[in-house]
């Protein structure tokens, strides 16, 4: 197996990612959805816009599955992030890993959804159902002592 990137305009099949993972020494195979809610800071939602320039996004996405894998010791890592016009509920990335123990499939997951959100070159327009839009800074998830997904 090998780690595989994309990042892709079409919809994202999870159970198509997860199919690229998974080993007989692994105890556990983790699938993270991050997908497209209907409302952001108490604002109603109604779809969103993803930009993004692919080849430079899949070279850093390369590099953060790349590190995962070397930090958590497995080479199963499927990482894939939609640009386009999602709508609610749409998957907008997609984590698959397995590793022999839990422990590294959900840390694996954790850092690379963290990267991604840090460094990743894909930016969000949300389309808010009051007609207006705004772009979305990303921030580290609360409770999270900064840094320390890194």
């Amino acid at each position: 197996m090998a780690v595989s990137v994309w990042i892709t305009a079409e919809r994202i099949v999870p159970s198509r990612v997860l199919d690229m993972v998974g080993d007989e020494a692994d105890g556990a195979v983790l699938l993270f959805l991050g997908t497209v809610r209907n409302r952001n800071d108490g604002r109603p939602v109604d779809g969103l816009t993803y930009q993004a320039y692919p080849e430079m996004a899949e070279s850093v996405l390369e590099e953060i599955a790349t590190e995962a894998s070397t930090r958590f010791g497995t080479d199963r890592l499927a990482v894939v992030h939609r640009h386009g016009d999602l709508e609610i509920g749409d998957v907008s990335v997609a984590v698959a890993i397995s590793t022999p123990h839990r422990a590294e499939a959900f840390e694996g997951a954790r850092y690379v959804m963290e990267e991604l959100k840090r460094r990743l070159p894909v930016w969000k327009h949300e389309h808010y159902t009051d007609g207006r839009s705004d772009w979305v800074a990303g921030t580290e998830p609360p409770g999270v002592p900064r840094g320390a997904a890194r």
